[in-house]
Parts: C-alpha cells; structure tokens; sequence
C-alpha cells in the first residue's frame, strides 16, 4: 500500500498551513498574490475524478473553505481556483486572491514575472490569519 508523499516541488515551493480532513493547506511563496495550495493527501492521484466520491466532495467543501477564508482575509475581487497539474502531477488545487490592477491582471498568474517570496514570519503571520478566518 502506498503512503502519501508530498511532491518536492509543492514541499520547496510552499509553507505548510494546516492539514484540513482531506487536504494539506498550504501557501504559495510568492507574495505578489496571496495564493493558497491544497493537496488531497491520497497517494498516487493526479486528477480529480481519480478521487472516490466522498473524497471529490470533501475537496469542494475545503475549497471553499479555503476561498472563504483567503477572501476575508484579504478582501480581495476575485478568486481564482484550478487545478492544472502540467509541471506537477500530483493533484493540487490552487486558490488565488486576485484584484483589478495586480501584477498579471486580467491574465494568469502562471509565468508572470519573477517570484518575490514571504519572509518566514510574513508567511508565519499569513497561515496564521488564514488558520484563524477558517
């Protein structure tokens, strides 16, 4: 049986928040969009439907969790949440707080730029407002 493994690249490219019921919550080190990263923590799944039912639910349910919370801490215009998995297969959902005028506006985020990252106690102090919104 395998056991869920964190892929490297999520693990150097995010601070750890929370393990939610299914999900590793996490945020993106890159502070030019508050950017959250959720990580059903099932071994070997890269897509969505590969998740059972009660686990697809369970997904929907964190994700709003999770877009509840960065909204409210940022009060931001939009959320954007996907999941494209084309570097990393392993399945993750990102949800990103977007406003008019923000560095990739109207576009993505994806390759825009160069990453500016937290500081560890900016990210400290991030996860903790998330923790506490949820």
């Amino acid at each position: 049986m395998m056991t869920f493994t964190l892929d490297s690249k999520l693990a150097a490219d995010t601070f750890s928040i929370a393990r939610l019921g299914l999900c590793d919550l996490r945020l993106m080190n890159d502070r030019r969009w508050p950017w959250l990263i959720l990580v059903p923590q099932r071994p070997g799944i890269c897509e969505i439907h590969e998740l059972t039912p009660l686990d697809q639910t369970m997904l929907t349910f964190e994700t709003g969790i999770a877009a509840q919370a960065l909204k409210s801490v940022v009060n931001c215009e939009k959320i954007n949440t996907g999941a494209l998995g084309n570097i990393v297969r392993q399945l993750h959902l990102h949800v990103i707080a977007r406003n008019t005028g923000d560095p990739a506006w109207p576009g993505p985020v994806w390759g825009h730029g160069t990453r500016e990252p937290y500081g560890e106690k900016d990210a400290k102090a991030f996860a903790n407002a998330i923790l506490k919104a949820i």
